[in-house]
């Protein structure tokens, strides 16, 4: 790869479209100067001039368009029973001989909870992928690698960051590191769930600006992009395979783009990494279940429309409604603006690409329907607002034929957008967030054990296809966690619980593949052990949308465990 190449890879002038090279060269005829990046044996990204991709949109499908990530946490151990379990001698475990990796914000690598007895890390290396000035991991060709020896040297200098210059500006990589493999800090009551783990930590590169302007994201949100992810899930599980060592991926991370059933690249790769032996991914399901962001409508055929009613912000002029419709109808919409204008029902097509510019303000939505749309095969419409007024917004969405059919609608999560944009009667259900309603991976909620109640904004599910999602609840709200400041403060949602649940996988992977008590586990299995373990309520029917299956009780589950093989 040239050095133009790579400038395609990072640059701004071009956007990216993650694409099926070997079935579909289709895509790749589309552009004159386009670069392609190949990933793995099913996906590449094409690196396209920015002018060249607007120029043949109608034609791009949507599946192509990278999906944006964002952080899901709003910025105590005895309630899995983990330190129970280390009080039993026939356990004893602390994730020796385990890596779990950590694909988010960076690390504060100086904190003290991130080394060993000896003073050395326990980071095996760190892929910054946001400095591009050193070696790159196989055939990605951006980012920098940082190795053991070298963050050891850096611990020992006097400027560490002169040796390694990475960061991690936002925390929330620290706290899932510190959460899932820190050292113990008695006096300040904190305890790391796999402290005897080493550690492989990926920074993310923040998404390319294009494609935040795309799909309607500010400026300064923090946000990634799908290809990237994927990157760092392949360095990651390549450099455990390269090492022999078991892996625990940890994704603290969620986007509510695609059709919620876990068919979007993401969750194709994160699917085959869970399926590996030795491996566990756990995934948190997000924090989108009181936000009102979802909206699920029944059509019926007698009436024929389901009127859809959006408050809109002052403060969110640019983002993105997805509708997806369940099969076998076909949906189509008209919209009325908060002053009062009305645009017909725009009638559904194979592809249909409309730009509606209103008179009355400065709003201008585009609309995409995919009758078709590639991975689901289920029909998508696309609407991206720019210059939003606020105020109701009303959509009636029509069907198509004579059987009762039902369609969902979600804005983006997190801080994608503010809280004072949501829909006038949301659904709770179906906010489980991509890559967590993949089919292999853990899906880990949040429930608070003081008191036992699952955390009010925790995602629900189940998938749009009925796939049970979330599997697990694990604690997740006020838990004591580091922070950038090297001091420790309480965090709240799921991807502190997703951490937590990254630690007690290790642990597992420790019992089962270190000490050769179930060699080969691999998510699926380490899955059905928390599931057969997991603590449930009477009177309450499992699984169900809130809880999955039960609360993690990782003493049970090694009970279990310990019986199944007459140990």
């Amino acid at each position: 790869m040239t050095s133009e190449d790579r400038k395609r890879i990072i640059g701004d002038e071009y956007f990216d479209l993650i694409i099926e090279y070997r079935s579909d060269p289709r895509i790749i005829e589309l552009f004159e100067s386009a670069t392609l990046h190949i990933m793995n044996e099913i996906y590449a990204v094409l690196h396209v001039p920015l002018e060249e991709f607007l120029a043949v949109l109608p034609r791009i499908r949507y599946a192509e368009i990278p999906l944006l990530f964002g952080l899901t946490d709003e910025v105590s151990l005895d309630a899995s029973r983990v330190l129970e379990l280390r009080r039993v001698a026939a356990f004893n475990l602390r994730g020796e001989g385990v890596i779990i990796a950590i694909i988010d914000t960076g690390i504060d690598y100086t904190n003290p909870i991130f080394r060993k007895p000896d003073g050395t890390s326990k980071i095996i290396s760190i892929w910054d992928q946001s400095i591009n000035t050193g070696p790159s991991p196989g055939d990605a060709n951006f980012g920098t690698i940082y190795t053991a020896e070298q963050i050891n040297q850096a611990l020992i200098a006097e400027d560490p960051l002169a040796i390694v210059p990475s960061i991690d500006e936002n925390g929330h990589g620290t706290m899932l590191a510190g959460i899932a493999a820190g050292n113990d800090v008695e006096a300040e009551d904190f305890y790391g769930v796999a402290p005897d783990s080493e550690l492989v930590i990926v920074k993310l590169r923040q998404a390319k600006q294009n494609v935040k302007n795309f799909l309607m994201v500010s400026d300064n949100t923090v946000c990634f992009q799908e290809n990237h992810i994927i990157w760092a899930m392949q360095y990651c599980n390549d450099l455990a395979r390269q090492l022999t060592r078991p892996l625990v991926i940890c994704l603290g991370l969620g986007s509510s783009q695609g059709g919620h059933t876990g068919r979007v690249p993401i969750s194709v790769i994160a699917n085959g990494i869970a399926d590996l032996p030795n491996t566990g991914v756990v995934i948190s399901a997000g924090n989108e279940g009181n936000l009102g962001r979802h909206y699920y409508g029944a059509i019926d055929p007698s009436i024929g429309s389901n009127t859809v009613e959006l408050n809109v912000g002052e403060n969110d002029s640019g983002f993105t409604i997805e509708l997806w419709g369940d099969p076998p109808g076909i949906y189509s919409i008209d919209i009325l603006s908060p002053a009062g204008e009305y645009i017909p029902r725009i009638s559904p097509a194979l592809s249909v690409s409309r730009v509606i510019s209103f008179i009355f303000d400065i709003t201008v939505v585009f609309i995409d329907y995919q009758i078709i749309e590639s991975q689901t095969g289920d029909q998508l419409i696309l609407i991206r607002f720019q210059n939003a007024s606020p105020g109701i917004w009303r959509f009636n969405v029509y069907g198509h034929g004579d059987l009762a059919t039902g369609f969902h609608m979600w804005l983006p999560m997190g801080d994608f957008i503010t809280r004072e944009t949501y829909f006038i009667q949301p659904n709770i259900y179906t906010t489980v967030l991509s890559p967590a309603t993949s089919l292999i991976p853990i899906t880990v909620t949040t429930y608070n054990p003081i008191n036992n109640n699952l955390y009010v904004n925790s995602s629900r599910g189940y998938t749009r296809d009925n796939v049970i999602k979330p599997e697990i609840a694990a604690p997740g709200v006020n838990y004591l966690a580091p922070t950038l400041s090297q001091t420790f403060e309480p965090f709240s949602g799921t991807s502190v619980s997703t951490a937590h649940t990254a630690g007690v996988v290790a642990l597992m992977l420790e019992w089962g593949t270190v000490r050769g008590n179930d060699p080969g586990m691999d998510t699926g299995v380490i899955k059905n052990h928390l599931i057969r373990g997991a603590r449930r309520r009477q009177n309450i029917v499992y699984p169900n949308r809130d809880w999955g299956y039960g609360i993690l009780d990782i003493l049970k589950v090694f009970e279990n465990m310990r019986a199944d093989i007459g140990l």
